[in-house]
């Protein structure tokens, strides 16, 4: 089994704290409710939602190319705004891939915003790193993108949260 990493950081005018809730915390609920077409729903298999050990199935929205994941909560730092965890299963891992496991930081800057540093790590069975392209990792992050920029602006719009 091989890996694949790549990182990516994406700056953001938002509050580290106010990002991490959103971003980690209550992305559970929040992004079904901004990006239906992305998750249509999270269920809880295993503990609370966010220690280290949950489980949940993540079910993606309509016209999705992909059903379902199953997410494990790896580690989870409120203090230091540090979230781990892995896919372990669904169609999302086409066959080729064991795992893919996320470490995710929220970063405060001195501006008052903050950074989203973001590691993927692909895990890959056997000879399945030639199906991973650069065009899938791009495809992913340009989903993560969206995904965050999406929480930014339900953020903006909603500044007491």
């Amino acid at each position: 089994m091989g890996a694949i990493t790549y990182d990516m950081e994406i700056p953001s005018s938002i509050p580290a704290s106010n990002m991490f809730k959103a971003i980690v915390l209550d992305a559970d609920t929040l992004i079904p409710k901004i990006m239906p077409h992305a998750i249509k729903n999270v269920e809880i298999l295993e503990g609370d939602g966010t220690c280290a050990g949950t489980v949940k199935i993540i079910h993606f929205g309509e016209g999705n190319k992909f059903k379902s994941v199953k997410h494990r909560v790896d580690a989870l730092d409120a203090e230091n705004m540090t979230h781990s965890y892995s896919i372990i299963e669904g169609d999302a891992l086409m066959g080729v891939v064991e795992s893919i496991t996320y470490h995710i930081k929220i970063v405060p800057t001195e501006d008052g915003g903050c950074i989203c540093k973001n590691r993927s790590i692909y895990n890959v069975k056997g000879d399945g790193h030639h199906e991973i392209t650069e065009d899938k990792i791009k495809e992913g992050k340009e989903k993560a993108m969206a995904m965050f920029k999406a929480i930014e602006a339900h953020l903006h719009a909603n500044p007491d949260y």
